[in-house]
C-alpha cells in the first residue's frame, strides 16, 4: 500500500511541501495570483507611509491615512461575508483585482504628474479599503476549500512562506523605487500585479468549473457558494449572522481570540503602520531603503517560522505556541526605539516576523479545521470585522498621542499593553490548552 503523505511527510520533513503542488490544480493558481499582487501591494506599502512623510511630516496625517483605508474595509465585512457564502467566490475576487487594478493606475498617474495630493490620496486608499474588505473573506473561503485535509498544513505553510519571501524582494524594491526613481513608478508596478493575479483566477475557475461538471450533485471539496451560472438561494441577512456567531460561539478558542486580537491589533498595527515608518524616517533620519530591508527581513523571521512549522504534520500545545508567537512579536516592537543602529532594528524585526507567523499559521488552520465549508465566508467576514473594526480608530489615536508625547513612548506603551494582554488571555484554561 502507497505511503500517506503524514507518512512520507515523517521521512523526510520538506517533502511534504510538494503535496499540494502534486495534488491540487487549484492550489497552484491560488497561490500564484495570490503571491504576485502580493508582490505589489508589499512595494506599495513602503512607497505609501515614505510619501505621505514626504509631503506632511506627520504622523497624523499618517494615522488618518491608514484609519481612512480601514474604515470602508471594516464597513464592507459584515455584508462581505453573506455575499461570499452565496455568489461566486472566484468572480468576487476577480471583479475585487480588476477595481484594484483601476484605482492603482489612477494613483500612479496621479503621482507622476505631480498632482497627487492628501485628500485624492484619501479618496483612492478609502476605495481600495472596500475592496480589500470584499476580496478577503472571498480568498479566505477559497483558501479553505483548496486547501483540502490532506494538504492543508503544507499548503498554508508554503502560502505563507513564500507569501513571506516576496516580502524579501518587494519592500527592499519598494524602498529603491521612491529612492532612485518615483512613487509613481511603484503604484504603476503594483496595478500591473493585479493584471497577472487576475489570469491566474481565471484559470482557477476553469479548474473549479470542470471538477463541478462530472456530477450534476454537490459541489466538489474545492467548489464553494452556488455553481457556476446556478442563481443563488433567496438572502436571509439575519438567519446567516446567526448561523455565523453561532459556530464562534461554540468555539471560545475562536471568539475568545477573535476579540483579543480586537484589541492587540490595535497595538501592533499601529506601531507598525504609523510609527516603524516615522522612527526610521524622521526619528533616525535614516534612507528609505533601511526600512524596506527591515520589513524585507520580518519575511525572513516569517519564512524560518513557517519553515519550522510546516515541517512537522501535528503540534500540541497550539494555544500556548500561538499566543507565545504574538508575545515575541510584541517584545520586538517594545524593544525597537531603544536599539541605536539600523543593524539592530533589522534584526528585531526579523524576530517580529518569526513570532507572527507561528500565531497566523495556526489560526488560519484552526480556522480550516473548526469552521464548516458553507459559512466560511460569514465565519471569516466577523474575523476580519471583530481583528480590523477598532482599527481605523486605533490608527487616528496612535498618530495623535505620537505628536503628543512623542513616538518612542507611544511605541512602548502600546507594544507594552499588547504583550500584557496577551499574558492574561493565557491565563484562559480554554486558550492555554487549546489543541
Amino acid at each position: 500500500m502507497p505511503a500517506s503523505a503524514p507518512e512520507k511527510a515523517s521521512s523526510n520533513p520538506l517533502r511534504g511541501f510538494a503535496a499540494p503542488f502534486v495534488h491540487s490544480r487549484a492550489f497552484i493558481y491560488l497561490w500564484l495570483g495570490h503571491l504576485i499582487s502580493f508582490l505589489g501591494s508589499s512595494i506599495t506599502m513602503v512607497i505609501l507611509p515614505v510619501l505621505v512623510y514626504s509631503l506632511t511630516g506627520s504622523t497624523t496625517i499618517m494615522g488618518f491615512v491608514m484609519a481612512i483605508y480601514m474604515l470602508p474595509n471594516v464597513l464592507m465585512l459584515p455584508i462581505s461575508g453573506h455575499i461570499v457564502d452565496r455568489y461566486d467566490r472566484v468572480k468576487i475576487m476577480m471583479l475585487a483585482d480588476i477595481s484594484r487594478f483601476v484605482i492603482m493606475i489612477a494613483t500612479a498617474v496621479l503621482a507622476l504628474s505631480g498632482i497627487l495630493t492628501i485628500p485624492l490620496l484619501y479618496v483612492l486608499v478609502g476605495f481600495y479599503g472596500l475592496l480589500d474588505g470584499m476580496f478577503q473573506p472571498a480568498y479566505a473561503a477559497v483558501r479553505a476549500t483548496v486547501f483540502t485535509p490532506d494538504i492543508r498544513i503544507a499548503a498554508n505553510s508554503l502560502t505563507q512562506m513564500t507569501t513571506q519571501t516576496v516580502r524579501l524582494i518587494g519592500p527592499a524594491l519598494g524602498g529603491l523605487l521612491i529612492t532612485h526613481l518615483s512613487a509613481g513608478v511603484g503604484f504603476g508596478l503594483d496595478a500591473f500585479t493585479y493584471l497577472i493575479s487576475l489570469i491566474c483566477l481565471i484559470y482557477l475557475r476553469r479548474v473549479l468549473v470542470m471538477k463541478s461538471k462530472p456530477l450534476s450533485a454537490p459541489p466538489s471539496a474545492e467548489q464553494s457558494g452556488p455553481l457556476p451560472g446556478e442563481a443563488p438561494s433567496a438572502p436571509d441577512w439575519k438567519a446567516d449572522f446567526k448561523e455565523g456567531f453561532a459556530i464562534l460561539r461554540s468555539h471560545p478558542w475562536l471568539w475568545v481570540t477573535i476579540l483579543t486580537f480586537s484589541f492587540i491589533n490595535i497595538c501592533y498595527a499601529g506601531i507598525t503602520s504609523i510609527l516603524v515608518p516615522w522612527l526610521f524616517k524622521v526619528h533616525h533620519g535614516w534612507d528609505p531603503y533601511l526600512y524596506g530591508l527591515a520589513v524585507t527581513f520580518s519575511g525572513v523571521g516569517a519564512i524560518v517560522g513557517g519553515l519550522l512549522f510546516g515541517m512537522r504534520a501535528r503540534w500540541n500545545h497550539r494555544g500556548i505556541m500561538a499566543y507565545m508567537g504574538a508575545f515575541v512579536s510584541g517584545l520586538a516592537l517594545f524593544l525597537l526605539p531603544f536599539v541605536p543602529s539600523a543593524a539592530g532594528a533589522i534584526a528585531l524585526f526579523a524576530l517580529e516576523g518569526f513570532g507572527l507567523m507561528i500565531f497566523g499559521l495556526i489560526w488560519e488552520i484552526s480556522l480550516q479545521e473548526l469552521v464548516p465549508q458553507e459559512a466560511f465566508g460569514r465565519v471569516a467576514s466577523l474575523d476580519l470585522l471583530g481583528s480590523f473594526a477598532l482599527l481605523p480608530v486605533g490608527y487616528i489615536t496612535v498618530g495623535w498621542l505620537a505628536d503628543l508625547i512623542g513616538g518612542v513612548a507611544t511605541i512602548a506603551i502600546f507594544a507594552g499593553l499588547g504583550m500584557a494582554c496577551i499574558l492574561l488571555v493565557l491565563s484562559i484554561p480554554a486558550i492555554r490548552k487549546f489543541q
